[in-house]
This record gives structure tokens, sequence and C-alpha cells, in this order.
């Protein structure tokens, strides 16, 4: 055994005094791996090599270089991981008469498991390049040959011959976040302690299969199992009825659920989910949202349903600000004080996995951004573990019609298209999903529709169901729809309907014009409330909830409310609303928007509302008086520039025709009438926007598959590792994010942090959450010319002292006076009104 001490696999740190010995740390790796195999369907023979492969993930560990790295700090010329895929493709002869498979599926593994650092591996492999690691290698070569041997007669039944090059190449992608799961639960010390080189292989291994048993269960990877039963006990409305008695296909499945906001699809999904994994489709549930306060509000709901639906899972909250929300943080904490046993039941969350978005996909349950899995196809650092966390994975994907543009729409196409390669199965939701759309997400899966039928349930390459019982419930019938002129003429009606005791809503397609109705409002002594993105993420959240106790479900003096909102409410927000003005959108938007009016019929009914019918007063200019590309510009303001105007037009022509949104029965129509193939043509004077339009969509279309990792090429060659902000989940214009200050007696603190309480009495983890509830992103154009606080002035730098430097450069300080909230000269902030900027190049 004395040999394995000259090759070590981490460094002796204090108060660490023990090397770690590189074959010690090979098998608690491959015991992890074991562990997160345990309940895979897949044939024992392949586990076994999956096994093995990823316990040879630090072949290269035994270098001269890299050990000479550690116990000296040389100059590596190769790492580590490099020369792993150099060592297993030099003893290839022996590994094809273990494991089997042909040469081109050993060799596209290979590089699979070398690229467990988040990169695959770039190494030259013509004849010289191997012949320079090999002599980085030195006598570690004999080494690494002795352990392949050990590896042998650990995992004998290992093989790769039920794989072909096809499926090898899909593998690729999900084999190296497989071994990156594995390692960084085999790395760490809380779990794997160094050990002294004592006990033989096989000894050693039966330590470390009891101490990954642990690990695995702590970290929250220890599998869950759905149980079978009703979700609900409520009486199920039709759509989740008939999703009880779905068909579903063997093997991978893909099914859209189109319906009208406010018909359950998402308890309707959930019941999809329960039968695809009963039916062994998939071991675990991603849900996918469009933003963060969606997914922060469904992370609320889920919650409650998990318990029913899955055996003791762990439950994630996956998004650039889930540390931020109160319900996970609380359900982390809970779980970090009570541990994980076996006979606690119910929903946990394990602070590894909370500890870093890209662990949170690994979760038995993750509830988050659809960045996170779009993540998994761009050639980003560690997208392999993004991608390994959702393979096994149901993959739900609300508010579907919200990813219609190029850019997004390519990303979600390959996404699928990746779920399906390793035999994933999704589930789509959406409202208004327009049908050339549609055709192109079944196509991921095979399937095809020409049913114009709405509402519908599209299972890819299966039935298609469109006759769905009567719901017995109260129903709002059609929305009336009436165009306004003016601002002025919205004004008017809403202050009457709020003195009528109606609870009101405008929603307006941009902040500054929000801003200006609620001004508008209050002028004419209505109490205007404003919900919008610009106001700091504390200020937001208390706002948020004052609605939803206003005009949530459940919400109390509702009488008079009024509300003046963006887009914002269109989806995050559950609220129900008696009166409704909006600025022209385009049809997918405004049949959302309704879906905000008359609401919850059930628990107010049309005999309780203030006002004999729904209608939608739309702000809008003439469709049919439209002398120049002006048009739209003359009757809103800044939001007039948000949507591409020849969606707005024609909107507005169709909207207007028929004077009516009838749900659901007339919701396809009118999506068909603004992005179908036979759309009306626009007057002539916006052809010019029109082709605008479409080379901006052909431009962002080309960057994405541009962008895209070329699945295909499998790892090794379609692979990249850059960093996330090199391809971005989206397009937009750049932004700026601004952290409000307060200037106090103990310095600068955080706009979130409560008066009297001195920083210095806050731990750091404590401090950067306020900083972070203090934060407001502003688009960077709106912010030039304006002379912002200089971040090098020595109260900032205090303010900073504990930020790393990425920070330091993406988040720019702010204090606000306290009088008057002066930041600069033209930027100011309240907290009722929020972020006001008066000046904009």
């Amino acid at each position: 055994m004395k040999e394995w001490l000259d090759w070590p696999a981490k460094s002796a740190h204090p108060p660490e005094t023990i090397e770690h010995p590189a074959i010690y740390h090979m098998l608690d790796v491959a015991a992890v791996a074991e562990q997160l195999l345990a309940e895979s369907p897949w044939p024992s023979a392949l586990k076994q090599a999956f096994i093995a492969l990823a316990g040879l993930h630090d072949l290269g560990k035994f270098s001269e270089t890299f050990r000479g790295m550690l116990r000296e700090g040389a100059y590596q010329p190769f790492t580590h991981w490099e020369l792993t895929e150099i060592l297993l493709l030099t003893e290839d002869d022996w590994l094809a008469e273990w494991l089997g498979g042909t040469e081109d599926v050993r060799e596209v593994l290979y590089a699979a498991v070398a690229g467990h650092h988040g990169r695959p591996p770039q190494t030259n492999l013509q004849r010289r390049e191997l012949r320079k690691c090999l002599r980085a290698v030195g006598d570690g070569h004999e080494a690494a040959q002795r352990l392949l041997e050990i590896f042998r007669q650990l995992w004998p039944e290992a093989s790769l011959d039920s794989l072909d090059e096809e499926a090898a190449t899909s593998f690729s992608w999900w084999l190296p976040g497989f071994c990156t799961a594995a390692d960084w639960i085999g790395s760490n010390t809380t779990w794997f302690s160094p050990k002294e080189l004592e006990l033989e292989p096989e000894a050693y291994l039966k330590e470390a299969r009891a101490i990954a048993q642990k690990a695995v269960k702590e970290a929250g990877l220890s599998g869950t199992t759905a149980r079978e039963g009703e979700l609900f006990d409520f009486a199920l409305r039709p759509l989740q009825e008939a999703c009880v008695s779905l068909t579903l296909p063997e093997g991978p499945a893909l099914v859209v659920l189109e319906a009208e906001t406010g018909v359950g699809k998402t308890e309707a999904a959930l019941i999809l989910v329960q039968r695809m994994i009963l039916a062994g489709k998939g071991r675990g549930l991603f849900f996918a949202l469009p933003t963060m306060a969606t997914a922060d509000a469904m992370f609320g709901r889920a919650r409650r349903v998990m318990e029913t639906m899955f055996t003791n899972p762990s439950l994630t909250l996956a998004h650039g600000r889930a540390g931020l929300s109160v319900p996970f943080r609380d359900l982390v904490n809970e779980g970090s004080r009570t541990g994980k046993s076996d006979d606690q039941s119910g929903v946990t969350s394990a602070e590894w996995l909370a500890s870093d978005n890209r662990r949170a996909l690994l979760a038995d349950v993750g509830i988050g951004t659809i960045d996170q899995a779009l993540l998994s196809v761009l050639p980003v650092r560690f997208q392999t573990l993004r991608h390994y966390g959702l393979a096994s994975k149901i993959l739900v994907v609300d508010e579907v019609h919200e990813m219609g543009e190029p850019y997004i729409a390519e990303e979600l196409v390959a996404l699928l298209q990746m779920h399906r390669a390793m035999g994933g199965s999704a589930i789509l939701l959406t409202a208004t999903l327009p049908l050339k759309l549609r055709a192109r997400l079944l196509e991921t899966y095979g399937g095809i529709s020409e049913s114009h039928a709405y509402p519908a349930i599209t299972v890819a390459g299966g039935e298609t169901v469109t006759q769905f019982d009567d719901d017995a419930r109260p129903q709002k019938g059609p929305v009336m729809v009436e165009r306004l002129s003016t601002m002025d003429e919205a004004v008017r009606y809403i202050a009457q309907s709020a003195a009528g005791g109606a609870a009101c809503v405008w929603v307006r397609n941009a902040v500054d014009d929000a801003i200006a109705a609620v001004d508008a409002l209050r002028a004419e002594g209505v109490q205007a409330h404003l919900l919008h993105a610009r106001f700091a993420l504390c200020d937001r959240k208390k706002l948020e909830q004052e609605v939803l106790d206003r005009v949530g479900r459940n919400g109390t003096a509702r009488k008079g409310f009024v509300l003046v909102a963006t887009q914002i409410v269109e989806a995050s927000l559950d609220l129900d609303f008696d009166v409704m003005v909006s600025d022209l959108a385009p049809i997918g938007s405004l049949i959302q928007r309704v879906g905000r009016l008359w609401r919850h019929m059930d628990v107010r009914p049309a005999t309780q509302r203030p006002v004999p019918a729904p209608v939608l007063k739309v702000l809008s200019p003439d469709p049919a008086e439209v002398q120049d590309d002006r048009w739209l510009q003359k009757v809103l303001e800044r939001g007039a520039w948000v949507y591409s105007l020849p969606d707005m037009w024609r909107t507005a022509s169709v909207l207007f025709k028929a004077g009516q949104i009838r749900t659901p029965d007339g919701l396809r129509s009118l999506i068909e009438a603004v992005h179908g193939d036979e759309v009306e043509n626009l007057p002539s004077v916006l052809d010019g926007a029109e082709a605008e339009g479409c080379g901006k969509a052909m431009a962002a279309r080309h960057r994405a598959l541009q962008n895209l990792a070329t699945i295909e090429d499998g790892y090794r060659k379609g692979g990249c590792g850059a960093d996330d902000t090199t391809y971005p989940t989206r397009l937009g214009d750049e932004t700026r994010i601004l952290a409000l200050a307060r200037q106090t007696d103990h310095g600068l603190v955080p706009w979130a942090q409560a008066e009297g309480v001195p920083s210095d009495e806050l731990g750091r983890s404590e401090l950067a959450a306020l900083w972070a509830l203090s934060e407001v992103s502003v688009r960077s154009k709106r912010l030039v010319g304006l002379d912002l606080p200089d971040q090098d002035r020595a109260d900032i730098q205090e303010a900073q002292r504990y930020w790393p430097q990425w920070k330091k450069k993406a988040v720019t300080i702010c204090p606000v006076h306290e009088i008057d909230g002066a930041i600069c000269q033209g930027v100011c902030y309240r907290s009722d009104i929020g972020l006001l900027i008066y000046h904009s190049s």
C-alpha cells in the first residue's frame, strides 16, 4: 500500500495535516456515484461502467506534475483532468477488454469524464502532444495502470456494450455533470475527511460506501418516490379531470396544455407529473417559470403539494435571488436545524443544494426560472451539471407563450431535444401559444397537430383532447373591449369606477408612464397605488404583499382600491379586479392581463361585483387611422416602444373589430390573427417597421443558433466552458444595478436595513442579503449622461469592504438623500414611487 503515498489527491491544509491519497479520493467518488445511480432503471452493467468511469475522473492525478504542484507549487503544463483523458486513451486497448463498447463510444466518454471541472478537455490529441502529456505523467503511469486493474476487480461487470455512438454522444453531455456531482460530494471534507493510507482498496471502499450513503442523503440527493393517490382535496376542474385519464405514450412524452388563465393548468400539470413518475418516465420535477417573481410565487404553492406527491422530497428554489426568498430560507434553515433522518417526513431543503444555483437542479423538486434550465444547452461552464440534474426530471415549463421571442424559442427547442435524448419527459403550459410555435415544440418529440381547437391537451405522437366537460363554477363570460383615445379618458374612467366602489387596475407598458398615470390620478383625488420593477426589491416585496392583501383571492378592503402597474401583474401575482384599463399591448399580453379581471368568480360572483359586466378598456389610437409610423406614439409615450409595432397594430385591428375577448373558444382566432400565417396586411406606412422587425428576428434566431452548444457533436467538440455572461439566456438591453443606501451616523447602510441597527452588528451574509434587497435594475441607456455617485468615495469604499471584486464592478452604490430622495441631478428615489429618472440622453 505504501506506493500510493506518492500520489496525493488533496494538499494537507490546516487544520488537516494529512494528504488524502488519490486512490482513496477516487474510491470516495465512485462510492458516491453508486449511491446516485442506486435507483436508476438502467442495466446493471451500464451502471457499473458509469460508476467506474466516475471514479476514474481524477486518473490524471497520478502524474509527477500534479504531485509537484500540490507539494512544491510547481508549474503544471497540463491540468490533471486533461491528463485523465490522455491516460484513458493510452490504456484504451486494456479498457476495451474490460468495458467493451466500440472505440468511438469509449473515446467520447473518456472526454466526458475528463470534463468534470465544467469544461471539456481541449488537449491536442496528435502523437507529439500525447508524448508531452505522458512525460508530464512520468512514474504516475504505472500507478494509474495498477489503479485500473483494481477498479476492474471492484466493478468486474462494467460494460458499455449496450451503447451505440449516438447514445454515447447523448451521454457525453450527461456524464460530466454526473461526475461533477459525485466529485463535489466526494471532495467535501464534512463527509470525506482525509485518511491515513491504512486500508486495502476493497476494505476502504466498504467504509466509503457507508459514508457516501450518509453524504448523499444529507446533500439532498438520496432521491424520492412518488406517492399514489389524489393530490388535491377539491373537486377537479374539467381540464384537470382530463389529465387523470389522458393516455400517455410509451417512452419519453411531451404534453402541451393550452387553456385560458385561471382554469387550473398548474394543478393539471402536477397530476400529469405524478402519473408520469409512477409510469417510470422520471424521478423528480423541475418547474420552470419566466421570471423570478413567478418562481417565488410557485414555490409557495408547490411546497404544499409536494409533500402529498412525494416521499420526503428535497426542494429548492433556483434563480439569481433565491436566497432572498423568506419561505425558501426558512425551509433551508429548518433542514439545517433538524437534519434529515430516515423516519423524517415532509419537504426538506439541504444547505448543500441551496448554496449554489448550479446544484439546485439536482434536488428532487426544483422551482426556478427557465434561465436555469436553458443554461444546460449553452456552452457555459458546468452546463453539464444542469443537464445531469434535469435529465431525470419531468420538466414543466409554464407560460411558454412568453418564450416565443426568436432567441429564447430556439433555446427552448434545443432544451427539449436534449431532454428527450436522455429519455426525459416534459409538460408545457400556455394560454396564448401561436400554432407555429406549438408545431415546432411538438416536433421535438416527433409530434404533429393541426387542430385549431382551444382549449386543448396535445400529446406529441399521441392523442389530442379538445372536448371537456362544462365547468359548474361561475364564469365571467365574454369580456367586452372598448377603446380609450386619451390618457385623460382613462383617468376619468378609473376615478369614476373607484368612486363607485370598484377595485381598479391600469396596466401600463412602461415604468415612466405608470408613474405619470399615478400622478394624474392623485391629482384627481384618487389614492392610487403603484407597482413596477423599478423599486428596490425590499419595497417591491412590501408593495406586492399589500396589493395581494387588498385584491388577492382572499383580499379585503377592495372597495375603491386603485392600482397602476406594469406587466409584472400579468403572471406573477394572483389578483382579481373589477375594472381594468390597459395600454395597447400584443394580444397575448392582453389576454394575460384580462386573466386578472373578474378572476375569482367562485369567491366573488357577478352579483357581488360593483359593475354589471367585465370590460377591458384599451388605451390605443384608432387602427383605422394611421397617418405615419408614429401612429402609436401619439397616444402612448414610452410604452409605444416596448413591443413590436406590427403586432400592436394587428392586435388593435382585430380586437376592436371583435369588440370582445371570448374565453375560451374565441382566443385561438385572436392569437392567430396577430401571429398566424394569414395575418392582416399592415398599412403601407408601417411596412418599414415590419421589415425592421423581421430583420431583428432573423438576427436573434441566428445568434441563438450560433450560441447554442452543438449537441450532436458531443461534449468534447460541442462544449466550451465559457462564463454565463458570454452566452446569455435572453437578449435585451444592457442593465445596470444600483444598490440604494441610507446615510446614518454609522456610515452608509443598505436601504433595506432597519433604522438604528449598526452594520457591525450584522453578519456578512445578513449584510449581503440586505444589499441585495436594496438593488434596483435600470437599463443602462437611461443612465447615460447622469452623474451617479463616485464609487471611490470613502464612505462607499467602506460600505463595499466585504464585497467580492465582481460585485464592485457590477453594482453601483447610490446614497439616497434623506429629505428629497435625490441620488444625483436627474435621479431620485421614493419608496412609494420608485426610481425616477428626469433626464435621459
